[in-house]
């Protein structure tokens, strides 16, 4: 209908207007909840054409457009918006499209160009946690609402497996790991644990070892013993403790705080996490055996975590690989003079024309950095898929400046393609207060098994409160309580803006219940119509049929599917396919109750009745899909 009232006015603008118009001055809206109409036409831009009030314009043009298009039943203006009524005609031919469709609003597969979908990108020192959740979630579906708009798309990630972070949980393991009496340190195999978590463990065990000699050093400082250390970081400590003579309290903990952070710098565990760092970068075998066991069992336990998850990948990188790439091209950036070296022999990039601090990209010992990984990566991943049109990173806002950072470099390198990358910033999820803060090192996250399990639990215990599994197997049931405990918990995370942070609560029952805007509500309803369906039986033929307002609401929403699939495919956000669903299921819900369908003794209006709730239920299978979420037929 938009697109037929916009090619009307472009063809008949001189006849209509006096003069051509810019296609972009034709702009629609929603119509208001407190007006009669079901399209509105924003008037303003065509009033100066015209020389008249927008309320004549839009008199006019409302005239001028009833006459030559038949679905135009009436139209009003409220000030400068034209309101057009569309018949019962016009949206009874949109239900005979969409339900010749099997995947309505849908592009064809791989007729855009491809996008590649970054996504979950872990470190293998630790599990996977409530964090990485909305990460992986959000990802998935952008990938998926690419693949619905025609794009062919590989989704990725890139390993975190090398780095400091990585070596602190190596050696926490070989210093502390206990040793049984068949002379084996703790394994996933002997201990039953998940890779993944094992070696998370003697992350947080590596924290908690350092932070007790940084409490022996601290004190031997007080107590006037620097030995141990160089001239100048002793003359440092000495400065700031005496800084904090006649300091308020809350300067007093900032400059303990910075001393802390010295004390933590010169922890034999840190300088022998270092040391074996650079071991591990110049391949020492003893180094490199124990790091590719340990990252053996880590993908173990990050495999069993994605299956739970239902998210896979096409492409996986891994930064021990890609490192050594950025390192080379940091290295020939050098050499032509896109970077600079300073005396200590460190590796930067000059970022002043933006304003920007310059960027470290190799360390005076010749080790990388975090950028140096992503800017091999970024080239691996053009030299693999040369017709990448566009590579999206979902990481969360706390990383803004790194990606800006990023994609400068990579510009200063002479990539064109590097205009084609974007950060997808995605807000941070929280705890509620008093809850505490999720530290990784700490060992305080909410570990995304448990949380999974959390509420598939949750889900068995309300369904079974609830009944109506009655006939169902147990591995039916089992398979219908994952589906609505991680339904509920895909759906909470990504009916939020991504732009936007979410407070979580990993004990709240809310995001599986079966009122509000919730995933199990969108099961339930597709559920209720599969059941509907079945008692119906086969659906005959309907000829034109007087429609309710309830059921016009239903079909103009339905009508808005392909806009809203399209706009989330530009704008990188599930959270538009949630709410446009959860929009449907009410106007649906409210429908069924209140007007009859099988009961229905007229044939047209019982047949186009189940018609329409069979593409409400196909819709919502879609758009779910979209955000990687099964829908039940039973429920």
């Amino acid at each position: 209908m938009e697109a037929t009232i916009k090619q009307l006015l472009l063809d008949n603008a001189e006849e209509l207007l006096g003069q051509t118009i810019d296609e972009k001055l034709i702009q629609f809206q929603k119509t208001r909840k407190d007006v009669e109409g079901d399209l509105t036409l924003v008037i303003f831009p065509f009033v100066k054409a015209l020389r008249c009030s927008p309320v004549e314009a839009g008199e006019k043009i409302g005239n001028f457009l009833q006459e030559r298009m038949q679905h135009i039943e009436r139209f009003n203006v409220v000030s400068g918006f034209l309101n057009f009524v569309i018949d019962g005609s016009h949206w009874l031919s949109q239900l005979e499209v969409m339900d010749g469709v099997e995947k309505y609003g849908f592009i064809e597969p791989n007729s855009k160009p491809t996008m590649m979908v970054e996504y979950s990108s872990p470190n293998t020192n630790k599990p996977l946690h409530l964090g990485h959740l909305r990460n992986i979630f959000l990802g998935y579906s952008v990938a998926e609402i690419l693949k619905a708009n025609g794009h062919k798309v590989v989704k990725t990630q890139i390993i975190n497996d090398r780095g400091i972070h990585i070596c602190k949980s190596m050696l926490a393991w070989e210093r502390f790991s206990p040793v049984n009496e068949k002379g084996e340190r703790e394994t996933p195999a002997n201990t039953g644990m998940k890779g993944d978590k094992l070696v998370g463990k003697y992350y947080v065990e590596f924290d908690k070892k350092s932070n007790e000699e940084v409490e022996e050093i601290l004190k031997a400082w007080e107590n006037g013993d620097f030995s141990g250390i160089d001239e100048a970081t002793e003359e440092e400590v000495q400065r700031l403790m005496s800084s904090r003579e006649g300091k308020e309290e809350d300067a007093v903990k900032g400059i303990n705080a910075k001393i802390k952070g010295i004390a933590k710098n010169q922890t034999t565990l840190l300088r022998d996490a270092k040391e074996m760092l650079i071991k591990w970068e110049a391949r020492d075998p003893q180094t490199y055996l124990l790091w590719n066991t340990m990252n053996g069992w880590v993908y173990e336990g990050f495999d069993k975590t994605y299956k739970t998850m239902g998210v896979d990948f096409d492409k996986l990188y891994y930064e021990s690989d890609t490192f050594l790439l950025g390192k080379d091209l940091t290295m020939d950036g050098l050499k032509k003079g896109l970077f600079y070296q300073k005396e200590d022999g460190s590796i930067w990039a000059d970022l002043s024309a933006h304003n920007i601090d310059d960027k470290l990209l190799l360390r005076s010992d010749g080790t990388a950095v975090y950028m140096t990984q992503d800017v091999g990566t970024a080239v691996d991943r053009y030299k693999d898929y040369p017709d990448l049109s566009g590579m999206i990173y979902t990481v969360g806002n706390e990383q803004d400046h790194h990606f800006k950072v990023l994609f400068l470099i990579l510009q200063q390198l002479g990539y064109s393609w590097a205009d084609n990358c974007h950060h997808l910033s995605y807000g941070m999820v929280e705890l509620p207060k008093g809850m505490g803060r999720m530290k990784s090192r700490e060992g305080t996250v909410v570990d995304a098994d448990d949380l999974m399990q959390g509420v598939i639990d949750m889900a068995r215990e309300m369904t079974k409160e609830r009944g109506h599994i009655e006939g169902m197997s147990e591995e039916e049931q089992e398979a219908l309580f994952e589906k609505i405990g991680l339904g509920g918990l895909k759906y909470f995370l990504l009916k939020v803006d991504p732009s936007k942070k979410l407070i979580f609560d990993p004990t709240d029952e809310e995001a599986i219940k079966l009122q509000g805007n919730t995933g199990p509500f969108m099961q339930y309803t597709h559920a209720r119509i599969q059941s509907l369906l079945r008692k119906g039986g086969e659906v005959g033929s309907w000829n034109a049929a007087t429609l309710e307002p309830e059921e016009k609401e239903i079909l103009k929403h339905l009508s808005l599917f392909p806009e809203i699939l399209k706009e989330a495919g530009t704008s990188y956000s599930p959270a538009l396919i949630a709410n446009y669903l959860y929009e449907l299921a009410k106007l649906y819900n409210t429908f069924f109750q209140s007007i009859s369908i099988l009961k229905e003794e007229n044939d047209d209006l019982r047949n186009m009745r189940l018609v329409m709730s069979r593409n409400v239920a196909k819709v919502i299978n879609l758009g779910m899909g979209l955000l990687g979420i099964g829908v039940p037929n039973k429920m």
